[in-house]
């Protein structure tokens, strides 16, 4: 996907991750009941037959929910709500903005906490987004920081492209799009990363989806003028220049074995 001369997404990126969310065409569907559904890409007949295998291991994944409780700002406002998150994520270790890039793009940080025996995960995303009245759009992708390197405690994950696509149905209803391309890196086989990707994002989404109906009456008791995602004017984050970062490739990560962990070990000997 083009980024046009710089870093920062332009149109063209977000017209085509739009596309992608509304595309049927090269898509599986996983999963379909309670008003949600699940897809993953799969590979063109054109690209199938190629013996290179361009393709990424690594599948991307598409969930899209009927929202019919809560409205389309408000799911906007979840994403973004960086205090508000402490309190409805479990599996997040530690997050926070770093700097603003533009008065719709920023960089942060986001680690979070995996299940035995594997070592917790981290990432550092350039994340920008849209905001209208008939759709709001976020977008992020990994990026090297030069004051936030890989940490020895954790494993640097690479998000390829992860975003959401929000469109109101009505004043208080929503159709959410997630979509998503991540490598957690380390040594989980691709196969189980994708099976797992599938199982886990309904969950991950059911919660998303709890912590709209939660947001309005948590937002009003907790700075309820505060939104600097839609007034830039309120951010207090220092700018820096996208130029001191670029894009985080994941073969030039190490990457860390777990295998070699004693809980993995035990397991693999039980098997």
């Amino acid at each position: 996907m083009s980024r046009g001369t710089g870093i920062i997404p332009d149109e063209s990126m977000f017209n085509e991750f739009k596309r992608q969310c509304l595309s049927t065409e090269n898509w599986l569907s996983k999963y379909d009941k309670n008003d949600m559904e699940v897809w993953v890409e799969v590979a063109p007949l054109s690209a199938s037959t190629n013996s290179k295998g361009n393709l990424s291991k690594v599948h991307k994944i598409k969930c899209r929910m009927n929202i019919k409780d809560v409205s389309a700002a408000t799911m906007f406002d979840v994403l973004h709500d960086g205090m508000y998150r402490k309190t409805w994520d479990p599996t997040m270790l530690e997050s926070f903005d770093i700097a603003r890039l533009a008065p719709n793009a920023d960089v942060g940080y986001y680690s979070w906490l995996c299940p035995n025996p594997l070592k917790n995960r981290d990432v550092v995303t350039l994340r920008s987004w849209q905001a209208s009245a008939n759709e709001y759009v976020i977008i992020n992708f990994s990026v090297k920081h030069p004051k936030f390197p890989p940490r020895k405690d954790l494993v640097r994950a690479v998000s390829l492209l992860t975003g959401y696509l929000i469109r109101p149905t009505g004043p208080n209803s929503c159709i959410f799009t997630y979509l998503s391309q991540a490598d957690p890196r380390g040594s989980l086989p691709k196969w189980v990363v994708n099976k797992g990707s599938q199982v886990l994002a309904p969950k991950v989404l059911r919660s998303v989806h709890k912590a709209g109906q939660n947001y309005p009456a948590w937002k009003a008791a907790n700075s309820p003028d505060h939104k600097p995602w839609l007034y830039p004017i309120q951010s207090e984050l220092p700018m820096m220049d996208p130029a001191e970062l670029s894009i985080q490739r994941g073969d030039s990560l190490e990457n860390v074995d777990e295998s070699l962990t004693k809980d993995a070990k035990e397991s693999e000997d039980s098997s």
